[in-house]
């Protein structure tokens, strides 16, 4: 079982109570053995709060069937995936080279795991739907990588685990993004980082649902965010930012050529166009937790 070697393997706690967990004979249960919790497929806890309020239930059943209906591991058209890359390519090097276990809050296709567990380092995939994750681990089958349901508000890992956490164009759909960096900001330890990467000032635009009759956000981003918004959260922490990706080069689906660049010089032409054109297509930004 890959959790037996894990860093992560003592780390688990009850999201609503902050209980600790332990694994016994292959089961994970609460210290004092009154909860169980489900494993999924055998070795995915599922640690979602049992005490979700509407709008949180509403959105973990969103992303459950989202994750259901939608293939996140679909083949993207050239344009999209040099931009998907790119902007991996920056967020991978924000990441503190000596950072050993990370956690990957919004797994997505599990994109992180694939990069980093070739480097040695341990990671955690999380996501709120059972799909992802399951689908991530037989991505990267590896002792390394291990995988949790759970919520980004309300994270089951105790305080202080993570020497880097990691969210990738997730904030955006969160109801409640601040509560979610409070939690991100929790369980990173002492010396470590939060990096997240959202559309940059994106215009949220919606759309009348057939099914509903109520206004829905297209592509179910509730949020946008700029340096200056995100300057306001975890004002007690060191804030950095960069600008990466610039709307006009994909219009112009300039991939055709800055696809066979080294990072490092179309880093510079990114760089040079977001400042000639000002329509930067993403912003990462990063907190750093200072030393007790």
């Amino acid at each position: 079982m890959r959790w037996s070697l894990h860093p992560l393997r003592d780390r688990l706690i009850v999201p609503d109570t902050g209980e600790p967990l332990e694994w016994t004979n292959g089961s994970l249960i609460s210290a004092a053995g009154k909860q169980h919790v489900e494993l999924d497929r055998g070795e995915i806890p599922v640690l979602l709060p049992s005490s979700m309020n509407a709008v949180e239930y509403h959105f973990a059943e969103h992303y459950q069937r989202d994750a259901e209906h939608f293939d996140y591991w679909e083949e993207r058209d050239p344009a999209t995936a040099h931009d998907e890359r790119r902007l991996r390519e920056v967020i991978v090097r924000k990441i503190p080279r000596n950072a050993n276990l990370v956690l990957d809050v919004g797994c997505g296709n599990g994109w992180l795991a694939q990069m980093l567990v070739e480097r040695g380092v341990h990671v955690c995939s999380l996501d709120v739907g059972r799909v992802n994750p399951r689908r991530a681990l037989e991505q990267v089958p590896d002792p390394r990588h291990v995988a949790v349901v759970g919520s980004a508000e309300h994270l089951p890992f105790a305080d202080e685990t993570f020497d880097c956490v990691v969210a990738s164009e997730v904030i955006e759909h969160l109801p409640e993004p601040e509560r979610a960096l409070e939690q991100m900001w929790r369980v990173v330890k002492p010396g470590g980082r939060v990096i997240i990467s959202t559309p940059y000032r994106e215009r949220i635009r919606y759309v009348l649902c057939i099914h509903c009759n109520q206004p829905t956000p297209i592509h179910a981003h509730l949020n946008s965010f700029d340096e200056y918004r995100l300057s306001m959260y975890l004002r007690q922490a060191h804030f950095g930012f960069v600008t990466v990706g610039n709307k006009a080069l994909l219009l112009l689906r300039t991939h055709i050529v800055l696809g066979w660049l080294p990072h490092c010089l179309w880093r510079a032409i990114d760089w040079c166009a977001n400042r000639l054109i000002g329509k930067p297509a993403h912003i990462i930004a990063w907190w750093d937790k200072s030393q007790h």
